[in-house]
């Protein structure tokens, strides 16, 4: 029986470890005993001076990979890039009631012991076995590195205070004054991807001018990146929407969008002046497929009784304004940019959309419990003063 303090010690140190960031690797095994994959967090580098470098990874007993690894002698570490969270999802198991076969999320190829490797990680380890012990819960498998995968380019995934982030570059000062002074006067952004370009440039101008000697990074991503940035404490505050916020993050609003539709110059819907979901029903749509903002804007036309018909999704604003100058369809969107020109030189128009259709909203958020450092307090200000917001 546990004792009072074993298990105050235990949850302790879990959320101690918590706070350790590690990269995010899944370990696939195949051979005798089966072909199975699981996601780990607990891999290190052993020594890279014994006859051939070795590693460390820890499996948890109840995984049936851990019987897996034993019976085939083998394994492959895929050390993934910080745009395949879904691999680590799927084997760790988060989509069981949706994926059959966890290797369906992703294409493999089989490293020379014959355990798949992801087509495209960061880094594929290719192990054999050389010695394991239990230790408490865990299997530690001692592997000898037997091949190598190396991408040409990519950042890891990283997995710290339970939930996803990426390994950003930080410019170390010359001096530790310097060092000092640059601590106090950094801030991290956190925006989402299609209305960041937008909306962010002119308030990081106006802060920046008031303000000469502080450093803005930005992060830019789709909702789940942005809000992971937030709850990881990689950005200090960031500009999402409002849809689908966890309970660990405080947020106002902005601003409202409404949507819009974007044409061609020369669709035959251009020669209106207003558009209704009705208008829309026999053409093609362009689909912005970055969740919240697929799901919003086809439901705008769901709502009205109208099935969208998509042609082409994207989640790649400006592929979708391309998409649309080529004359392949419309698209419904929210956020306006100044241009009205395609990348590759076709016009295009907007036109209000007559519907009965609740607004996107626009939020900054911070994370729940946590101040704000000075810096967060004065982008506060001028979001608000950008937005009309102070009183």
């Amino acid at each position: 029986m546990t004792s009072p303090r074993a298990a105050e010690l235990r949850d302790r140190f879990i959320g101690g470890m918590s706070h350790a960031a590690s990269t995010v690797s899944v370990v696939t095994t195949d051979g005798p005993a089966g072909r199975g994959g699981v996601t780990v967090s607990a891999m290190s580098s052993v020594s890279a001076d014994t006859p051939r470098p070795t590693l460390l990874i820890c499996v948890n007993e109840a995984s049936p990979v851990a019987a897996q690894i034993i019976g085939n002698g083998v394994f492959c570490v895929n050390i993934l890039k910080d745009d395949q969270a879904y691999i680590s999802d799927t084997f760790a198991g988060r989509f069981k009631d949706q994926v059959a076969d966890k290797f369906d999320c992703a294409d493999w190829r089989a490293m020379p012991s014959g355990a798949p490797r992801v087509v495209d990680p960061l880094v594929g380890f290719d192990c054999h076995v050389v010695s394991s012990e239990k230790v408490g819960t865990h299997h530690v498998f001692f592997g000898e590195v037997d091949d190598i995968f190396i991408a040409e380019g990519g950042s890891p995934l990283i997995y710290a205070r339970r939930s996803y982030s990426a390994a950003t570059r930080i410019e170390t000062p010359a001096t530790v004054t310097v060092a000092g002074k640059g601590a106090r006067r950094r801030l991290t952004v956190g925006c989402f991807h299609t209305f960041g370009p937008v909306l962010l440039p002119d308030i990081v101008r106006r802060m920046t001018e008031a303000d000469e000697g502080l450093q803005i990074e930005l992060i830019e991503g789709d909702q789940r990146r942005v809000q992971e940035a937030v709850m990881a404490g990689e950005a200090d505050l960031a500009l999402l929407y409002d849809t689908g916020l966890p309970e660990g993050l405080e947020a106002m609003l902005l601003t409202e969008l409404s949507p819009y539709v974007l044409l061609a110059q020369d669709h035959p819907l251009a020669e209106k002046h207003t558009l209704t979901p009705d208008d829309l029903a026999e053409h093609p749509m362009i689909l912005l497929g970055e969740s919240p903002s697929g799901d919003y804007f086809t439901s705008v036309l769901e709502r009205a009784g109208v099935a969208p018909r998509v042609a082409y999704r994207s989640s790649n604003f400006e592929m979708v304004r391309g998409l649309v100058g080529q004359r392949l369809g419309f698209a419904l969107l929210a956020t306006r940019p100044a241009a009205s020109v395609s990348y590759d030189g076709h016009l295009l128009v907007t036109r209000p959309l007559m519907a009965d259709v609740e607004p996107t909203r626009v939020m900054l958020a911070t994370r729940r419990g946590v101040p704000p450092s000075p810096q967060a307090e004065r982008f506060i200000w001028f979001c608000r003063d950008y937005f009309d917001l102070n009183e």
